[in-house]
C-alpha cells in the first residue's frame, strides 16, 4: 500500500504521507513551503502549506471585545500577545494578514435579524452590574467617547491598541462583517477578498473562540477552505468554551499554536 494518501479533487487535493505524518496542503507549489507541527491529533503530525496560498484571519480583536473600557477579557489579552508573535512570523514568510471585524453601517441595522440583535442587547433585558459591559444593541451610543456599538469607524470597533499599532493599511486586508460569521454569504467582504487573493489555506486567530472565530472557521470549512486554528491566539469568556472548540477544530482541519508557528520551517 502506498504511503501517500490523497484527499480532495484533482488540482485542489491534500496529500498525506503516512511515514512522515505530514499533510501537504501546498497544491503543487514547490517553493516556498512552510511546515508547522500540529498541537492536536496524533503525535508527530505536521502540516505543510504554501505561503502564497495562505492567509492569517484575525477575528474580532477589537476594543469592544478586549479593551478594559469595554470588556473584561484577560485570556483575550493574552491571546493578543500570542497573535502579535504570529503576525510577525506570517509577515516574515509572506502569509497575508486579514483583519476581520464587526463594522456596521446604518443599512445593516435595518436588516439585522432579531436573534442577532438580541445577542448584543442583553442589557435591555437584564441591567448590567458593570456599565463597561452594558450592551444596549447595535448602533447604540456606548458613552464615554467609545462611540456607537460596533459601528464602522467607532472607537469601540477599532482594532485593539497593540494590534492597531502593527497593522499595515497599505498591505494588509481589512474586512468588515455584519454577522457572527464573516463568511455567511458569498458576497461578504471576506469571501470576496479570499477569492481575489486566491487563498486556499486559512489560519485563524481571534475572539471569541466558540463564537465568531468558530462561526467563520466552520463556514470556511463548509465552503472548502483549509482551516488551521492557532489555538493560543484564540480566547473566549465562555466557561469550557475554549477546550471544546479547540477539540472540535481538529475535525474541521488542523490545530497549531504560536510556538509551533514560530518554530516552523520555510523551504
Amino acid at each position: 500500500m502506498s504511503p501517500i494518501l490523497t484527499f480532495g479533487p484533482e488540482g485542489d487535493e491534500w496529500r498525506y504521507d503516512r511515514d512522515t505524518k505530514c499533510y501537504d496542503l501546498s497544491r503543487g507549489v514547490s517553493s516556498p513551503r512552510f511546515t508547522v507541527r500540529a498541537t492536536r491529533g496524533p503525535a508527530g503530525t505536521s502540516v505543510t502549506l504554501a505561503p502564497t496560498l495562505s492567509a492569517l484571519v484575525v477575528v474580532d480583536m477589537q476594543n469592544f471585545f478586549l479593551h478594559p473600557r469595554c470588556a473584561d477579557h484577560p485570556t483575550g489579552l493574552v491571546a493578543v500577545e500570542r497573535t502579535l508573535e504570529v503576525v510577525k512570523k506570517c509577515r516574515e514568510i509572506d502569509v497575508k494578514i486579514i483583519w476581520l471585524n464587526w463594522g456596521l453601517n446604518d443599512g445593516d441595522l435595518t436588516t439585522m435579524p432579531a436573534a442577532t440583535q438580541r445577542s448584543f442587547s442583553n442589557s435591555l433585558i437584564t441591567p448590567p452590574s458593570d456599565k463597561r459591559l452594558a450592551r444596549y444593541g447595535f448602533g447604540s451610543d456606548m458613552g464615554d467617547g467609545r462611540g456607537r456599538l460596533l459601528m464602522e469607524g467607532s472607537w469601540n470597533a477599532r482594532l485593539y491598541d497593540s494590534l492597531q499599532d502593527i497593522c499595515r493599511p497599505d498591505s494588509d486586508v481589512f474586512c468588515n462583517k455584519n454577522r457572527i460569521s464573516g463568511l455567511w454569504h458569498s458576497e461578504a467582504p471576506l469571501a470576496k477578498a479570499l477569492a481575489a487573493g486566491g487563498y486556499r489555506t486559512l489560519l485563524f486567530a481571534g475572539v471569541n473562540t466558540d463564537q465568531c472565530v468558530l462561526g467563520t472557521l466552520a463556514d470556511a470549512y463548509y465552503q472548502g477552505w483549509d482551516c488551521i486554528m492557532v489555538e493560543d491566539c484564540c480566547a473566549t469568556t465562555t466557561p469550557g468554551g475554549q477546550d471544546v472548540t479547540v477539540y472540535n477544530a481538529r475535525g474541521y482541519g488542523m490545530v497549531v499554536d504560536s510556538k509551533t508557528v514560530a518554530e516552523g520551517v520555510l523551504e
